[in-house]
């Protein structure tokens, strides 16, 4: 789904923070309000949400920090006030809410790993050639297409594999998903 968002690169900020050449990673939080978010309060999920990043990948000029979307500010459904946005990664990866942006040295334990790491792997490319244990992943729908439209081939990488394929290499992205 092609979306205009509004925002910055994350380059930037990870610029402007300028981190320790120990921190290898990007560990981000999101908010957490169990008094005014009931959904918060259920035992199911190790709360506040986290993901993670490797800092070259939030060097990439394809990740930004988004802040609105069609023109307007971010809605709280959306990610307000700001997001993560990582187009050649899985959904999960662009964390909503931002709360806590920190540089660590060791990779950070993210929530959908942490339930389930033999599903949801750190890295979490768009890679066709790994199918999720529960579904294939060699096949999509076009959001908006209807559902009687049809499936196309899932593109490696969202199909930016030109921009980000380099921060891969030596990287078994079939083991390391």
């Amino acid at each position: 789904m092609v979306i205009p968002w509004d925002g910055f690169p994350l380059a930037k900020l990870v610029d402007l923070a300028q981190p320790k050449s120990e921190a290898k990673y990007v560990k981000f939080t999101s908010f957490f309000d169990p008094a005014n978010c009931s959904g918060q309060r259920s035992k199911d999920l190790p709360w506040p949400y986290t993901e993670g990043l490797t800092v070259e990948e939030a060097r990439n000029e394809l990740a930004f920090i988004a802040v609105g979307f069609y023109g307007k500010p971010l809605r709280n459904q959306n990610g307000a006030p700001i997001r993560l946005v990582v187009p050649w990664k899985y959904g999960f990866k662009s964390a909503k809410s931002l709360a806590r942006i920190d540089f660590v040295a060791e990779q950070p334990n993210t929530l959908w790993n942490q339930l389930a790491p033999n599903e949801y792997g750190f890295y979490a490319n768009v890679n066709p050639s790994v199918d999720h244990p529960r579904w294939s992943q060699k096949s999509e729908r076009v959001i908006g297409a209807g559902f009687f439209s049809g499936k196309q081939p899932t593109l490696v990488f969202n199909g930016y594999d030109k921009q980000v394929a380099h921060l891969y290499a030596g990287i078994d992205l079939r083991k390391n998903f």
